[in-house]
């Protein structure tokens, strides 16, 4: 008999049901709340178009409600609060019709159902219009509406805490996701956040790898650089993407008697192919390039299965020759040199020089 093992494999799987019911119950509460501001924004809202038609009837209304909310419920209904949640109706006036309302129209039916795996839906299969934290659109009301549309994607879909979603947001991830893509598919991030179908959808430019605590004019080697990414492996594929996997670090294979290699071996299971890593921490060179392209070709040839995709190369390095990869490679080779950074990089410079590719873009377009 294994009562033993029994035992333990029964303590973990209640405890992982006891956890994700705690989870589950935290979540509603938020949705309550975050459904609830809605609605009073969208009352002070009405209310205002229905008074004097000057903007000091507005703070009129608010200084009130505040008065009178806060001296009965606490500082969650302050001046401030309730600003937030005419703003939050503001920036999403669309959502009301899929608010549903008791009979009496007081509160926001939410009817929340759980899934078995873990997700939400309502009651009617219908999707819930809002599935973060009320603190998650606070920060959210700060951004323009093709970022705000895009990060409330993105967190929802990759469970950003508050924390991870104003790192992502200070690192640029929205503008270096977009100088890797053309117009079109600059429009599609705002509107559905970061869809995986090829090789391309997955590359930023450039990696911010600031979680690593390598100093940036300190002496580190190739190997310190692998060493730090394999002790902060979740921030690396969190920041790589979506749908990686870690397979393997320094990965050895042979080929003509030779031994190889490769820094990382990842998987992406979005894109169902491996996806290699080489680190350099000097300026990109040809040989770098070939010596990738020798990877690929043998992960290509004598580890993927048919039912596999094409593997992908990423040469990281400090600083690309774009020319050089031109030159170097086919067009229609699966490797990739981007340059990675060891500290946040400047928003503004990173805005600047999205605005600046897209008027390029839109000459070259009226040009053709």
């Amino acid at each position: 008999m294994k009562t033993d093992h029994d035992s333990s494999a029964l303590y973990d799987g209640i405890r992982a049901l006891v956890l994700s019911a705690r989870q589950v119950i935290a979540r509603g509460v938020d949705l309550v709340q975050v459904h609830t501001n809605y609605e009073i924004g969208r009352r002070i809202v009405e209310q205002e178009q229905q008074g004097a038609e000057r903007a000091q009837y507005g703070k009129e209304i608010i200084r009130e409600l505040a008065g009178r909310l806060a001296a009965e419920f606490g500082n969650g209904f302050s001046k401030s609060n309730l600003e937030y949640m005419r703003r939050f109706y503001l920036a999403y006036p669309e959502r009301i019709p899929q608010i549903a309302q008791t009979a009496s129209g007081q509160f926001p039916s939410l009817e929340i159902a759980q899934t078995l795996s873990g997700g939400w839906r309502s009651s009617s299969e219908k999707p819930q219009p809002f599935s973060l934290s009320w603190s998650h659109y606070v920060f959210l009301l700060g951004l323009k509406d093709e970022e705000r549309g895009f990060y409330e994607i993105e967190a929802a879909q990759q469970g950003w805490t508050l924390r991870e979603l104003k790192r992502q947001f200070n690192a640029g991830l929205y503008e270096r996701l977009a100088l890797s893509r053309d117009q079109v598919s600059i429009r599609d991030l705002a509107r559905r956040g970061q869809q995986v179908a090829k090789a391309q959808d997955l590359f930023k430019e450039p990696y911010v790898l600031e979680f690593l605590g390598l100093e940036e004019r300190a002496r580190y080697s190739e190997a310190d650089l692998e060493l730090a990414i394999v002790s902060h492996i979740e921030k690396f594929l969190l920041e790589l993407g979506k749908g990686f996997l870690f397979e393997a670090r320094q990965k050895r294979f042979t080929f003509d008697e030779e031994h190889y290699f490769v820094d990382l071996v990842l998987y992406n299971r979005l894109l169902r192919c491996y996806v290699l890593v080489d680190l350099k921490i000097g300026k990109l060179t040809h040989q770098d390039l070939g010596q990738m392209q020798m990877y690929v070709n043998y992960f290509d040839r004598f580890v993927k299965t048919d039912d596999e995709n094409q593997t992908i190369g990423i040469v990281l390095c400090k600083k690309k020759n774009t020319a050089l990869v031109e030159i170097t490679l086919p067009k229609n080779a699966n490797i990739h040199a981007r340059e990675y950074q060891l500290y946040l990089p400047s928003r503004e410079q990173l805005q600047q020089k999205l605005e600046e590719w897209i008027r390029e873009q839109e000459a070259n377009d009226n040009s053709e």
